[in-house]
């Protein structure tokens, strides 16, 4: 037997990464959400001039729980790749862009940074693209599952313009107190 490995037992290996990568960046990526009370439970978020083009807030949580799943399953790939050209490069790629992801919804939600933000998603969204053409000498399904990720930065680059332009003082923003008095 010369094999050092199975098919069976490599497919396994991929399934072991995707175990542990899949569900850090969801449960990550829902932290930070969490934490910077992102979406239209944040008072701050709903006092600003929004677009209509803003889907409802369940799209949101629907989508990048999609987008994370997707992108763990493609960073599983990439790591079970041992041995491929350029898989160091690719990963921290991947890393770069996945820790300015991580950072957006706190300076968007949190410091209320529209315009900041709107930069941070643009390099995001170059990293992304870089990241999809690193990884597809190593397993072109891992590049094309950062695809509807790319696509959703696009959408979402663009939503955080738009804002940013109806916007121009959202960082000075203070909106109005909830009130509890019934009339």
């Amino acid at each position: 037997m010369t094999e050092i490995a199975t098919p069976g037992q490599l497919r396994m290996s991929y399934w072991r990464w995707a175990m542990v990568t899949v569900p850090s960046i969801v449960l990550i990526g829902s932290l930070m959400g969490l934490l910077s009370n992102s979406g239209y439970s944040n008072r701050w978020f709903t006092a600003l001039d929004l677009p209509a083009i803003v889907p409802p807030g369940w799209v949101f949580g629907a989508a990048w729980t999609v987008l994370y799943i997707l992108m763990g399953l493609a960073l599983a790939m990439v790591l079970h790749a041992r041995g491929a050209k350029g898989r160091g490069f690719a990963l921290m790629l991947f890393f770069v862009q996945l820790i300015a992801n991580f950072a957006w919804s706190p300076l968007f939600f949190g410091a209320h940074q529209v315009t900041t933000a709107l930069y941070l998603i643009i390099f995001i969204l170059m990293v992304a693209v870089a990241t999809f053409f690193a990884f597809a000498p190593i397993r072109k399904a891992a590049a094309w599952l950062l695809a509807p990720y790319i696509a959703w930065l696009c959408f979402a680059a663009f939503l955080n313009f738009q804002i940013d332009q109806a916007n121009p003082n959202a960082e000075t923003l203070v909106p109005a107190a909830a009130s509890t008095q019934i009339s």
